[in-house]
């Protein structure tokens, strides 16, 4: 018997192909990851917008996403969302009539995404983390609107990699206080309060309401270093 495929104990049987199929895989993801970097890595300066894919075009906050990116890309920033329905199209629509890119980072699902007709620059990803660590690696900002399930993972990702060192301090913006005021209160009357994050990881985000505001806010936070990583950020971009 292969010393590799002995049964131990606790220890489920491997199935040869599909161990074969599982080791194969890894080049499909270095694809995804590759390609990635050479259409985004000059797309600097760059704002990631998150929000509900089931966010109707008739809806406020469609409006609000659309407004917010014609705003960034007017002020010279490239737009980088889902590339899906909802938000991410109100936010590659907005960027698309503005002056600067419009990309978007579609992902295949079974259901549910399928990519809107405003983008600039679009990759497909069929790995969610692969992704994931294109929305953040040349984001200058991260701007997050209403939604679901996504939106609050895409939104503790990027907290934790900054709370943690893991990528530079950048805005993360989160708008439309009364969706988030809720989960803000909460941060703080709970996990401040049981110790579970520090009082200062509160300051990692701000909530605004006005587009206006949101391009103003981005703006002030470089306003004394520039929208280029400096050579530490580099590197730690690097390990991200």
């Amino acid at each position: 018997m292969d010393e590799n495929n002995k049964s131990h104990p606790g220890m489920t049987p491997i199935d040869d192909a599909m161990l074969t199929r599982e080791s194969w895989k890894i080049f499909q993801i270095m694809a995804e990851f590759v390609e990635g970097f050479e259409k985004l890595a000059r797309i600097r300066p760059s704002v990631s917008i998150f929000g509900s894919a089931r966010t109707s075009p008739d809806h406020p906050y469609y409006k609000l996403t659309e407004e917010i990116a014609r705003a960034l890309s007017d002020a010279g920033f490239s737009v980088v969302s889902g590339g899906g329905p909802g938000i991410m199209e109100a936010a590659n629509k907005g960027a698309h009539a503005g002056k600067s890119p419009s990309i978007g980072l579609n992902i295949q699902l079974p259901h549910e995404q399928s990519g809107n007709s405003y983008q600039d620059i679009s990759l497909t990803f069929r790995h969610f983390f692969a992704r994931k660590v294109m929305f953040v690696k040349y984001a200058s900002a991260y701007v997050v609107l209403p939604g679901g399930f996504g939106t609050l993972d895409e939104l503790a990702e990027i907290l934790t990699l900054v709370q943690t060192g893991k990528t530079r301090r950048i805005p993360i913006i989160l708008v439309h206080s009364p969706f988030w005021n809720g989960l803000v209160d909460w941060l703080q009357e709970i996990l401040v309060a049981e110790k579970t994050i520090a009082a200062e990881d509160m300051d990692l985000f701000q909530v605004i309401d006005e587009p206006r505001e949101v391009v103003e806010a981005i703006f002030s936070h470089y306003e004394t270093r520039g929208f280029e990583p400096s050579a530490e950020e580099q590197e730690i971009l690097l390990d991200l």
